[in-house]
């Protein structure tokens, strides 16, 4: 059995929905020797976040990002976690709705994910900086 752990740092996103499954297949030079198995990603900060979603029409990503600014304000009244700036809290709560982590199949080398699917990095910050991702990769 194979199991493989690399991190991953990612270039410096601007605020919004961006597929990043090129560059994780990528940093994963092992993925072609999983015939059966499972990839699991973690991302190492509390203001981004990931998910799988729609990978051809970039609309859907401005929609994900109008649709969590309007669930989810900016300055709202009731914040108290407010030192960071007016897009940190909003932030925080944006990545726990997503989540932190991702388990995906492997099969035959490849990632087994939908036709239209992709792994989106959620950037919820203004100015999130790079960020970080723990891919452990498992299998035979």
């Amino acid at each position: 059995m194979l199991i493989k752990q690399t991190e991953l740092q990612l270039a410096p996103h601007p605020r919004g929905f961006h597929l990043i499954t090129d560059e994780i297949e990528r940093a994963l030079v092992e993925l072609g020797q999983v015939s059966t198995g499972l990839l699991h990603v973690f991302i190492r900060h509390t203001s981004a976040s990931l998910t799988v979603n729609e990978n051809a029409d970039s609309t859907v990503r401005q929609d994900f990002e109008s649709h969590f600014n309007e669930m989810v304000p900016e300055n709202a009244p009731y914040y108290r976690h407010t030192f960071e700036g007016p897009d940190d809290m909003p932030a925080h709560l944006k990545s726990s709705i997503l989540g932190s982590s991702l388990t995906l199949p492997v099969t035959n080398g490849r990632l087994n994910l939908g036709t239209w699917q992709g792994i989106y990095l959620c950037e919820h910050r203004d100015h999130g900086g790079s960020r970080t991702l723990i891919l452990t990769l498992q299998g035979e």
